[in-house]
């Protein structure tokens, strides 16, 4: 009978769709918030040195993730703002329908989040603004000088939602072998 229940549902009570918006909320808030103050601050392109291997930056990114179609002619800005509309719908229902798969509804909150703020620059200027970035030796055969693209707290939100699912679905397929 407890393999028949969902994997990361813990308690009875599973948290109300309003929970889940509450949160992606919160993300967006301080996404927003941390890009506003970034926009305020810092000119295109200024660096700002925090460790030997962080800096805070401010970057444009016309593409999505590691600048994929970054030089389209601006027709990307709408793809991505309809994919990231569509996407949210999707989670949205998927949050109603799997309300107590806990692990599952915040790992798509988080996405949820961070599709929405970067969509939210999209709309605004265009283009998604990012500030952190990291330097590490031995990415330098990746990236050049060693610096990994550049992100925000969306990419963050989105990045940690990817890692949960990954987990969530591993924790179903170990408790489906064992039941």
């Amino acid at each position: 009978m407890a393999a028949a229940r969902s994997i990361g549902s813990g308690a009875r009570t599973a948290p109300s769709l309003w929970f889940w918006l509450a949160l992606a909320g919160i993300v967006i808030l301080a996404d927003q918030v941390t890009k506003t103050a970034i926009v305020g601050a810092f000119l295109l392109g200024d660096v700002r040195p925090v460790t030997d291997f962080f800096n805070l930056v401010r970057a444009h990114n016309p593409g999505a993730a590691f600048s994929f179609l970054a030089n389209a002619s601006g027709w990307q800005r709408w793809f991505f703002i309809g994919l990231g509309l569509v996407a949210s719908a999707a989670i949205v229902w998927m949050l109603r329908t799997y309300p107590q798969q806990k692990l599952f509804c915040f790992a798509v909150t988080m996405i949820l989040g961070g599709a929405l703020g970067n969509v939210i620059d999209r709309m605004i200027h265009g283009y998604v603004v990012d500030f952190l970035q990291f330097r590490f030796a031995f990415l330098e055969g990746l990236f050049h000088g060693g610096y990994f693209p550049s992100f925000n707290i969306a990419d963050s939100a989105i990045t940690l939602g990817a890692i949960c699912l990954i987990v969530d679905e591993l924790r179903r397929v170990i408790a489906a072998r064992k039941g």
